[in-house]
Formats: C-alpha cells, sequence, structure tokens
C-alpha cells in the first residue's frame, strides 16, 4: 500500500483516538531534545505506542501484517527512530568520535524503521522518492532562488545577533571548515529522510496533510533546537519544516526538497564560517 495513499483524504480525521499516541510520539521530541529529560521522553514513546495498539485494538486494526494502516505500527516506527536518536548528545561537534556517533545514531533512525517497515510490518509505508514528481515547473527553480535569498537576509542576522553561532565549534582552519561544511550537508539529508520521509509520510496514513505537517513540525523543530537552532530560532525553523512538508506534498520529490534544504544549509555554512571569522572577507551585511 502506498505511503502517500494509504488511506482515503474523506476518512482521515484530525479527530479521532489516533490523535492520542500520534501527539505522545511527538510531543516526545521537545521533551528528549529541548527540556533533554530523557526518561520521560522515553515514558511518552512508550506510551505513544500502548497507547496506540489500544486504538488499534478498538478499531480492529491488525498489530501485524493487516493491509489497513495502523497507528500503533507507524506510532511505534516513529518512536524508535527518535529512540535511537536520543542515545546520542546532539551538540555540534566536529572530531572524528563526534562524526561517528552521529553517522550510527541518524543513520540507524532512518535504517531500523525503514527495515522493520519493510520486513517486520510488511506495510511498504516508508519509501525515499527520489525521482519523484517528474521535472522541475517554474516555481520549484524560482523557490530555490528564494531560498538563497531570504537565507542571506535572514541567516547572517539571526545567527551574529542572537550569539548561536557559538553553539557550533569555531572553524578557523581548512579541515575544520571542511569538516563543518560535509556535516552541515549530511544532517540536512537526513532530516528531510527522518522529518519528512518517516514521520511525516508515516502521520498522513492517518491524518489530513496540515495536522500531519504540524505534528511532523514539532519533532523537526525540537531535534534542531538541540542542534544549535536556539534563541529566536524556531520562529524560522517552524515555517521551515511546514514549508519543507508542503513541498514534498506539492513535488512528490525527496530530491527536490533534499535540493532546497541543501541550498538553505549552504548559506547556513557560510554564516557560520563568516561569524568565527569576522576579519576575513564575507559577503554577507553583517
Amino acid at each position: 500500500m502506498s505511503a502517500h495513499t494509504a488511506v482515503p483524504v474523506r476518512e482521515r480525521s484530525s479527530w479521532t483516538l489516533k490523535l492520542v499516541p500520534a501527539l505522545a510520539v511527538c510531543l516526545a521530541a521537545p521533551v528528549l531534545f529541548v527540556a533533554q529529560i530523557v526518561w520521560l521522553g522515553w515514558l511518552l514513546l512508550a506510551v505513544a505506542v500502548a497507547s496506540g495498539v489500544l486504538v488499534d485494538r478498538r478499531n480492529g486494526v491488525p498489530l501485524v501484517r493487516g493491509s489497513e494502516p495502523s497507528i500503533a505500527r507507524d506510532v511505534s516506527l516513529v518512536a524508535i527512530g527518535q529512540f535511537i536518536v536520543s542515545l546520542i548528545p546532539l551538540q555540534a561537534e566536529l572530531d572524528d568520535a563526534a562524526f561517528v556517533r552521529f553517522t550510527l545514531a541518524l543513520g540507524g533512525a532512518v535504517v531500523v524503521p525503514y527495515v522493520v517497515s519493510r520486513f517486520v510490518y510488511r506495510d511498504y509505508a516508508i519509501r525515499f522518492p527520489w525521482r519523484g514528481g517528474g521535472r522541475w515547473t517554474w516555481w520549484q527553480w524560482a523557490w530555490l532562488a528564494g531560498v538563497i535569498v531570504l537565507g542571506y537576509l535572514i541567516l547572517p542576522f539571526y545567527f551574529i545577533t542572537s550569539g548561536v553561532y557559538t553553539n557550533w565549534p569555531a572553524v578557523t582552519t581548512p579541515d575544520l571548515i571542511a569538516r563543518l561544511f560535509v556535516g552541515v550537508g549530511a544532517v540536512g539529508i537526513w532530516d528531510e529522510l527522518f522529518f519528512i520521509c518517516t514521520v511525516f509520510v508515516l502521520l498522513r496514513r492517518h491524518f489530513p496533510d496540515l495536522t500531519a505537517n504540524l505534528l511532523q513540525a514539532i519533532v523537526f523543530v525540537s531535534f534542531l533546537w538541540e542542534l544549535g537552532y536556539q534563541a529566536w530560532g524556531p520562529l524560522l525553523t517552524i515555517p521551515f519544516a511546514i514549508v519543507q512538508g508542503f513541498l514534498f506534498l506539492k513535488t512528490r520529490s525527496l530530491w527536490y526538497v533534499v535540493t532546497v534544504h541543501l541550498l538553505f544549509d549552504a548559506v547556513v555554512f557560510g554564516v557560520l564560517v563568516h561569524a568565527h571569522n569576522p576579519g576575513a572577507a564575507s559577503i554577507f551585511l553583517i
């Protein structure tokens, strides 16, 4: 069953008992990544799965290998991913050990739910449509340019005036600058694989598009907070997360939303290098 059309739109409602496990699993994110109360976040993940099981039983939905989307199965996949990510600190670091930690944890948060969905639940809920959507239209190209312009105008002001650039290590050598470039880009790609192609797609099987998008934004923004986008960063990251979900629905293309994210992150990278090296030549206005 397709990850995008698992349940007809007319049958998806925001105000059902399914909202209880969905809210629990998404609200675990700010507990884990913002408040950083790990035991309470894990408890919320467990409550989400347990309540999902109760809702499925009430609705007569089988928990394993059923043809009808199961809120317990889908919430459990989101919970598994968040649990794996919560096993490591998310503060930005550029040493070899940090690269290994991030690779294992973030990679596992995408791979493990995919494997469980494909080979245990057999429902093919998670897909990565790199080539979906066909050729890009004029507005898609225009938005790519718009992302660069908006990033150029907003991000330097945000990072420098708020001081959040200090949440990233000082990059003052070519080696560290190269590591920052790789790290920022890799995490940006992972964001779309997990928050959009996993969390958003799974929730959309049960809720209207807007509801699923708002729910995934809670998880998306919470992760970015611990990563370093703090102070008034959510005023930027919340709209960004919601727009990314909308773009994925509109384009059906993972490649497109990844391109948007990488362009945004390219500006982030440039701003971080500039902020840590204020005496060097810069194209930014602040």
